[in-house]
């Protein structure tokens, strides 16, 4: 089965079961749906700074358990660091680089709701249905 990154956004709009996640599941169902440890890091600091009770975190604990989640290595840093340098005119978030670089890292396309966010890095595939 194919893989592909979600961003940390179309997550979110499946935790939160966002209209949105209706129009991204058609672009992730029959595929192996994987993160960045760095979505993961992200999701949770959201739960804690809006305060989430034990059923919403629970809900988002099932749904990061249900998704493969690349963790960093050696050569996920390297190309961090190829992505930061790409980007030096046109500077991109550290977790966004993060992101961009476990999608190029793994060789998966990366699903997005941002697209702009990870413009003009080499090699990496956007899928989007942001206008």
């Amino acid at each position: 089965m194919t893989i592909r990154l979600l961003d940390t956004n179309v997550v979110s709009y499946r935790v939160r079961r966002h209209t949105l996640w209706a129009v991204y599941r058609r672009h992730v169902v029959g595929y192996t749906q994987a993160v960045s440890f760095q979505t993961v890091a992200e999701l949770y600091e959201w739960a804690d700074r809006n305060q989430w009770g034990g059923a919403k975190r629970a809900f988002l604990d099932t749904v990061i358990r249900s998704l493969l989640v690349y963790e960093s290595d050696d050569a996920l840093c390297r190309r961090w660091a190829e992505v930061r340098a790409a980007r030096r005119t046109q500077p991109i978030a550290t977790d966004d680089a993060w992101i961009a670089a476990t999608a190029l890292a793994n060789g998966v396309e990366l699903v997005t709701h941002n697209p702009a966010d990870f413009a003009h890095i080499p090699g990496l595939t956007v899928i989007t249905e942001a206008p």
